[in-house]
């Protein structure tokens, strides 16, 4: 009986002492959470990085910005919005921007010698925008000859895109005003100075001062838009990490978010 006592506490012993030693292993292989904590906020990147970036993409970048910066709190964001064309002349100037990103190929084709490997991004298509109550009765591109139009100027991705369209339409359009990039196009037709305009289908979400007609055939006129960190970058590894998480699934759903298509 003795012996049977004794085999049995021998045995709940060695169980006892297994069960600590897992639970010590298992303790000692996982990190505290301050030490994963800090691992995920590490950092390496400093400085300020100045991005150049079609009017059309203010909204997204501003975001997406915000969250590189979240990841990266040693760097300073600031974003510059115009039409493409303004800012690859202003790039090829030797305007101080890390990052450059086109609401077409053709703008960036300018900056090739300036540009690192550009890649497609993002995509976008074109709206008629009219002002809230649609004043002028526009339902057509077909209206548009009719009424007080304004588009972006032929050199500007979204210029270049509504000729096409209007083209492909066989619809010609006197222009009341050709405007240097798409937000100065939609803001005249939200403030009532002209009955309508051709803009990009991201400049209109969330908007109730604009009313939106999808026009016929415009998913046939895609503007796919490019982006590269820049030769002359003065913080290089900042501006590679930037377009790297553009181009990561979290920059994809801002994009996404803010209505742009695939590449």
């Amino acid at each position: 009986m003795n012996r049977t006592i004794r085999r049995s506490a021998t045995a709940l012993l060695a169980v006892a002492v297994l069960a600590l030693t897992g639970c010590a292993g298992a303790a000692g292989s996982a990190p505290s959470p301050s030490a994963a904590t800090e691992t995920a906020a590490e950092s390496t990147l400093t400085g300020e990085l100045t991005v150049y970036a079609a009017a059309s993409l203010s909204g997204a970048f501003d975001e997406i910005g915000a969250a590189f910066t979240d990841e990266n709190p040693d760097v300073q964001f600031s974003g510059v919005y115009d039409g493409s064309s303004t800012l690859v002349t202003q790039v090829l100037e030797g305007a101080p921007a890390d990052v450059f990103a086109s609401a077409d190929e053709a703008n960036m084709e300018k900056a090739t010698d300036a540009a690192i490997d550009p890649e497609l991004f993002a995509s976008n298509t074109l709206v008629i925008a009219v002002p809230a109550g649609n004043p002028g009765d526009v339902k057509t591109l077909a209206d548009l000859a009719g009424v007080t139009t304004v588009l972006c100027a032929p050199e500007v991705p979204c210029g270049a895109a509504s000729a096409k369209l209007l083209t492909a339409a066989a619809v010609t359009v006197e222009p009341a005003s050709l405007e240097q990039n798409v937000t100065a196009v939609l803001t005249k037709v939200a403030a009532g100075e002209a009955d309508a305009g051709l803009v990009y289908a991201t400049d209109v979400i969330g908007r109730d001062d604009v009313e939106v007609i999808v026009p016929e055939n415009a998913d046939d006129v895609v503007n796919h838009y490019p982006i590269a960190a820049l030769t002359d970058a003065r913080n290089p590894d900042a501006a590679a990490a930037f377009v790297e998480f553009v181009l990561s699934d979290a920059g994809q759903k801002i994009l996404a978010d803010f209505g742009f298509g695939k590449p």
